[in-house]
């Protein structure tokens, strides 16, 4: 029996012809956004500076796309790795009616070759298709992180606050 909670998999179907669906990559000086537009036929990728209105800038050009291809988008589907500042932009996304979603990051399987190739780019193609494998429905793609509330997410504060402070404390007394 499936919990209500249960973040290995969506529990809405997929309707790709009226779903805009894009990913993140996220780092301190930019975001490339990649997404699946339907009725576009390039898989449109965007190099963006870190700022939440550019990012809503860019999908309302991607759903405008799509809608002058023939296709009335009724979801835009966005996720990205979990990090240091994914849960602000899940919550203030989710306030603009767009589905967010916090990938966990040791849920996404990498190659483990000693010489993998890394960038941005290749990670954004391995967000896609762990991503949209999660949104059919499918288990073990990947993983989503529950999206905390600002109360709970500023509640864990003040005790990493406490920890780091007393920690410096152990630090100085051994000098």
């Amino acid at each position: 029996m499936q919990k209500l909670n249960d973040l290995s998999r969506s529990l809405n179907p997929l309707q790709l012809d009226g779903t805009l669906i894009a990913v993140i990559e996220m780092s301190l000086s930019s975001w490339l956004v990649a997404g699946i537009v339907p009725g576009v036929e390039r898989q449109p990728l965007k190099k963006l500076v870190v700022d939440e209105n550019a990012l809503l800038k860019l999908l309302n050009r991607w759903r405008e796309e799509a809608e002058k291809a023939g296709h009335r988008i009724e979801r835009i589907a966005v996720a990205f790795e979990a990090g240091r500042d994914g849960f602000w932009l899940a919550r203030w996304l989710r306030a603009r009616d767009i589905e967010a979603h916090v990938i966990h990051t040791s849920s996404v399987a990498v190659s483990r070759e000693h010489r993998r190739a890394k960038t941005d780019r290749l990670d954004t193609e391995l967000l896609k298709r762990s991503f949209l494998g999660w949104l059919r429905g499918e288990r073990n793609h990947c993983k989503m992180v529950a999206i905390p509330t600002i109360k709970d997410e500023d509640a864990k504060r003040p005790n990493r606050e406490h920890r780091a402070s007393s920690e410096s404390k152990v630090g100085s007394s051994t000098e």
